[in-house]
């Protein structure tokens, strides 16, 4: 852990930090953002902020990026079905869901364009993650494909994100 950042944290958050609930909220976190419910946080904080507070050795960085890979990908199948069994007009009527009808015209064109691996395409890119999620169950995509792509994008994301991390922190100090 950080002990720069952690001696200016409040005694319960240390506790919390050091603990194993810490990957479970860090769960919780990412089930959040994958379903597109965590807009006050960039996403692509996420990872680098959990490495800066748990640390980034190998026993803390693999476990970092199983954790988001799972939590992310199962907040976007989430997503995911709500959109294939609610629908567009459901989702576009939700405060909670904070996506424009015209945004989400202009997502639908990307999946009908470049189809299921656009997922993994757009979960790798940054300000663009998971904006497909909706499009694909909109199309009824194979459940099975659409987690395994979202996976693989959000993999390639937060690995980006890490390694980014890693060797900056390195470079700098």
């Amino acid at each position: 852990m950080n002990e720069g950042i952690v001696a200016e944290m409040p005694g319960w958050l240390q506790s919390l930090l050091n603990s194993d609930w810490a990957l479970v909220v860090l769960f919780g976190v990412f089930v959040l953002e994958g379903a597109m419910l965590m807009y006050f946080v960039p996403s692509e904080l996420i990872v680098p902020g959990s490495l800066a507070l748990l640390g980034h050795s190998p026993e803390t960085l693999l476990p970092v990026l199983g954790v988001a890979v799972l939590g992310a990908t199962v907040g976007q199948f989430a997503l995911f079905l709500v959109a294939e069994r609610a629908g567009r007009e459901y989702l576009l009527q939700k405060r909670w869901f904070r996506v424009s009808e015209r945004a989400l015209t202009r997502f639908d064109g990307w999946f009908d364009r470049w189809g299921a691996p656009a997922v993994a395409g757009s979960n790798a890119m940054l300000f663009t993650r998971g904006m497909l999620t909706v499009p694909a169950g909109l199309a009824k995509m194979d459940p099975k494909r659409f987690v395994a792509l979202s996976a693989v994008g959000t993999l390639v994301f937060e690995s980006a994100l890490a390694g980014l991390y890693v060797f900056g922190v390195d470079v700098l100090w």
